[in-house]
């Protein structure tokens, strides 16, 4: 299967060709670049050109964004009002998120992608149909805007009371929009479970996010390393059923552990991946 890193491992520290030969050097042939502007601020044009001029040239390849959580630097600490989330009901709030995320798809302009990955609602929220009718609208032009760039949007299962792989089966179902959705693992995991939430949602992966966890806390764990609950044998079994449709993306968090150049690790984990 195909391999794929997220930026996410990094995101904290400002994305530069640098860290793109790092990863390039352990034979990982693709990235998601994670749009979290401390990391890409992906309205300076100067980093932008910078990372544009890079792919060019390299046989490394953009496989997909993650579509912005926050419009500030801080990690959304600036305050409430930073979070984005494209299933506000206020109208003017809502289109305001909704620009900023066309300032990440702008990115395919300079280089090209295939996919972003958008979540319906944040984190804990609860069901709400307002919010459903707010988050279609959103999509609908932001599928849109992303066609119109060679983009196609992704929805990620996400551990909130809107976008479980149920509802967004029932979501696709009901709104009829011909999206796709990155599989994450460790939220399926904290949600009904892997195979059920694999079997819900197999027909139209066209990505994936692994990680690790307690089953309880979202916390972006290497696999295989036993620090959480998954198991990785059965998963890959899953995910190894349809092993021309996506790839394996790893979104993993920092682990000061590994040191600061964890990218040997990563390889390693790929390798142990698939000899499961």
């Amino acid at each position: 299967m195909r391999h794929v890193l997220s930026t996410h491992l990094f995101v904290n520290h400002r994305l530069s060709t640098v860290w793109l030969d790092r990863i390039w050097d352990c034979n990982i042939p693709a990235v998601e670049i994670f749009c979290a502007r401390q990391h890409l601020d992906y309205r300076n044009r100067a980093q932008i050109a910078e990372l544009a001029a890079w792919f060019r040239d390299a046989d490394m390849k953009l496989h997909s964004i993650h579509a912005p959580m926050y419009n500030d630097e801080y990690w959304g600490r600036s305050g409430p009002q930073a979070v984005i989330d494209i299933t506000e009901p206020a109208k003017a709030k809502r289109i305001a998120m909704v620009d900023e995320i066309k300032r990440a798809l702008e990115i395919a302009e300079s280089i090209p992608f295939q996919y972003m990955v958008q979540h319906l609602g944040v984190s804990g929220q609860e069901y709400d149909e307002r919010r459903l009718d707010a988050g279609f609208d959103s999509l609908d032009e932001l599928s849109n805007f992303a066609r119109m760039r060679g983009v196609e949007v992704l929805l990620e299962n996400i551990p909130n009371r809107l976008a479980s792989a149920e509802r967004l089966n029932a979501f696709l179902g009901a709104t009829h929009m011909k999206l796709g959705f990155c599989f994450d693992v460790g939220h399926a995991h904290m949600d009904s479970g892997i195979p059920a939430s694999y079997e819900i949602m197999q027909e139209r992966i066209r990505s994936t996010h692994l990680h690790d966890n307690n089953g309880k806390e979202d916390q972006h764990l290497f696999p295989t390393m036993n620090k959480g609950t998954i198991d990785w044998k059965r998963t890959m079994e899953l995910l190894g059923s349809r092993p021309d449709q996506y790839p394996l993306l790893l979104e993993l968090k920092e682990d000061p552990a590994l040191g600061p150049h964890p990218f040997d690790k990563v390889a390693e984990i790929f390798d142990k991946l698939e000899s499961l």
